[in-house]
Parts: C-alpha cells; sequence; structure tokens
C-alpha cells in the first residue's frame, strides 16, 4: 500500500497538474467571468463544478478509454469542436449583453441571477469538454501512471486532482469577487461582457485547432 513507486507518481503527478491547472485556458476565464458577474457564490459553484469534472478525465484515464480517444483522430475532433461551439456560445451571449448605465447594473444583475445548478454545470460542462485537460490526463496516464497502480492509488489521484482543482478555482474567485476588485471591473459594464465575449470566442478558436 505504501510503496515508494506510487508516492513518487503522486508526487509527480501533484507537480504537473500544479502548473496545468494554474495555466490560462477555457475554465480559468469561465471562472474570471462568474467571479466578476455573478459574485463569488456562484463562482465558487462553478470552481466546484470544474473540479468534478476532473473525475471524469480521471475515471476514462483508468479505464483505458483514454487510449482509445488519444488513438482517434475522429473522437478527439468531435470533442474539441463541442468545447469549441460551447465556449463560442459562451462568448457569443456575453457580446450581446446591451449597454446599460452604471446605477442600472444592481437592478439588470437581480433580474438576471444565474442558479446555483446552472453555475455547477457551467463549470462541468466547461472542464469535461476542455480538449487542453484531456490532453493533460492522456498524457500524465499514459507516462507516469502504470497498470499496475492499484486501485486505491487510482482513487487517491482522482480524489487528490479533484480537490486541488476546485481550491486553486475557489482561491482565484475569492480573489476576483472581492469587492474592490469586483467593482473595478464592473464600472466597465458591459465592456467587460463584452472583452470576456472576444477571450472566449478567441479561446473556443484556439480550441479547434488543437490538435494531439
Amino acid at each position: 500500500m505504501f510503496d515508494a513507486v506510487f508516492f513518487s507518481q503522486f508526487f509527480i503527478l501533484a507537480a504537473a497538474h500544479f502548473f496545468a491547472v494554474a495555466s490560462p485556458g477555457p475554465d480559468l476565464a469561465i471562472v474570471v467571468k462568474q467571479s466578476i458577474r455573478y459574485g463569488k457564490r456562484n463562482a465558487i459553484i462553478t470552481s466546484i463544478g470544474i473540479g468534478s469534472a476532473i473525475l471524469v478525465h480521471v475515471g476514462y484515464s483508468a479505464v483505458g478509454i483514454g487510449i482509445l480517444i488519444k488513438n482517434s483522430p475522429l473522437l478527439f475532433d468531435i470533442l474539441k469542436y463541442a468545447c469549441a461551439a460551447y465556449l463560442a456560445y459562451i462568448g457569443y451571449k456575453s457580446l450581446r449583453v446591451k449597454p446599460s448605465a452604471p446605477e442600472q447594473f444592481n437592478q439588470k444583475e437581480r433580474e438576471d441571477i444565474q442558479t446555483g445548478a446552472a453555475a455547477f454545470r457551467l463549470g462541468f460542462i466547461t472542464n469535461v469538454l476542455n480538449p487542453k485537460a484531456t490532453l493533460f490526463f492522456l498524457s500524465i496516464f499514459s507516462v507516469i501512471v502504470s497498470h499496475e497502480t492499484p486501485n486505491l492509488w487510482l482513487g487517491t489521484y482522482a480524489i487528490y486532482l479533484s480537490l486541488a482543482t476546485m481550491t486553486w478555482f475557489c482561491f482565484v474567485s475569492l480573489v476576483l469577487s472581492k469587492e474592490k476588485v469586483r467593482n473595478k471591473f464592473l464600472t466597465m459594464g458591459h465592456y467587460f461582457d463584452w472583452l470576456m465575449g472576444v477571450i472566449l470566442i478567441g479561446l473556443a478558436v484556439k480550441v479547434a485547432f488543437s490538435s494531439l
């Protein structure tokens, strides 16, 4: 159970995951948008959704479906185009936000409440369809994790990666949703929504042209 080989796998996996989760990508863009637009609560729920989706990636990598995805350009293309379309859709909705006077923002926000279920679903779907996450787990499980790794350790990896992802994005949510930070962005009003729309559509294009 306490084999040094598996401890070594864990630490390498944890280190690789730290750099991967902290790098810019669709997950971070969504958390930034949620933090500024909807505040701390919904941003944290979205972060939990992102972390929960990690279990899906670990699951298919552990049972070998990851090998099928890696060896099937068609399946990978379906995944990345689905992600690109989803990000483009969210970006398009942001670009459609109409200008409003600053004093109208709070009222508009109250009228545009996002449910916790919708916030969780946004994070979960974004990460599940994120080719960056898929490529990370395909690579890490084919290079670091062996077929001899016990299920107990695989479960430990899965729980750690999920919780570590949640923790990181919850931290980002707490920082960006602070009143002073958030108010600075909110003074931009619809310009912030437009900016995030452009970023999300740009990420959609990048994802669409990603490759194995």
